[in-house]
């Protein structure tokens, strides 16, 4: 059996279907409009606050002095400033030691934990954990300051538990304050990692781990073998996630030990806050900020990395 085969007319062109382009039909007038009320509000308060910090962070812009009735434009002066003053790198190193205490470390391994006992555990289990976890995360950041600050306080909690089985009370928000609100900060966002590593393990195929388990391997091989392949896209997303978010922690600090004693736990949102606001020079603190931005984009470039090909497109 024999099938036709369409024909032409001798001269005719055969039509070709119009190619879309990868970005679908071409945007046009009628189809921009609903577009414009979104578009407004985007360069009202989005791009217009970061072209105003630009020209901030250039000028010696201030609240009071010299600065604030006639502002001029001063180059890369905060700029070079912030870099010899040894209070900014102090700040840095700081920042820095907590955002690796308490987001790199602390969050991922403490979510990682969680998510997967939550994996192995009845539902009550699973409820009243998350439940717990959740309720620290959801907590108003001024709340969750005080509530820290009471439990490392001399007459705290954790003081009061440490005496009642005979050992020596703590005193972290003196002697090592950067060490206190990291744990705080861990405590108050690790719920956000465990929620992500528990959405990675449910979509990894339960046949994968019977295999591996059938080849010999045992739990910690198959965690290292198996599980950390798999989840290498979450795990560099979620260290991206958590360290931005960390970068920013201001709340929390500021409430616990408002940056003291003696500038030992000043991260550069709380140096930043002190020079625009304490000392009144707006545009040397909008340049710090623009310096903490530019550390933010650095570990983000750094995550993006880690991230397999297929999944970079």
């Amino acid at each position: 059996m024999t099938t036709a085969t369409p024909t032409t007319t001798a001269g005719a062109q055969v039509p070709t279907p119009r190619r879309r382009s990868r970005l679908g039909d071409r945007l046009t007038a009628v189809r921009a409009v609903p577009m414009l009320p979104a578009g407004f509000l985007l360069v009202v308060f989005m791009l217009g606050p970061i072209l105003y910090s630009l020209y901030l962070a250039f000028t010696d812009s201030a609240i009071r002095g010299e600065g604030a009735s006639d502002t001029s434009f001063v180059g890369f002066t905060n700029f070079t400033d912030a870099f010899t003053d040894a209070d900014f790198w102090n700040s840095v190193v700081l920042t820095l030691v907590f955002t690796l205490i308490s987001a790199v470390i602390g969050q991922n391994v403490l979510g990682m934990l969680l998510a997967l006992l939550m994996e192995r555990a009845n539902r009550v289990m699973t409820f009243t954990v998350t439940s717990i976890v959740i309720a620290a995360w959801i907590l108003p950041e001024v709340v969750a300051g005080y509530l820290l600050y009471t439990f490392f306080a001399d007459g705290g909690s954790l003081n009061t538990l440490l005496t009642s089985v005979g050992l020596p009370g703590q005193d972290l928000l003196f002697s090592a304050p950067i060490i206190a609100v990291s744990f705080a900060n861990i405590w108050r966002g690790a719920a956000f990692s465990m929620l992500v590593y528990s959405a990675a393990l449910s979509s990894v195929p339960g046949d994968v781990y019977e295999s591996a388990a059938l080849d010999g391997a045992g739990p910690v091989r198959r965690f290292v073998s198996v599980t950390i392949p798999l989840l290498r896209p979450a795990i560099a997303t979620n260290l991206m996630l958590t360290t931005l978010q960390t970068l920013s922690v201001f709340g929390l600090i500021f409430i616990m030990t408002g940056g003291g004693p003696a500038r030992q736990s000043q991260t550069l949102p709380l140096y930043m806050y002190e020079q625009a606001f304490s000392y009144g020079q707006l545009g040397y603190g909008t340049a710090v900020a623009l310096l903490l931005l530019l550390i933010g984009a650095m570990a983000s470039v750094a995550y993006l990395r880690l991230l397999p090909e297929e999944d970079k497109r």
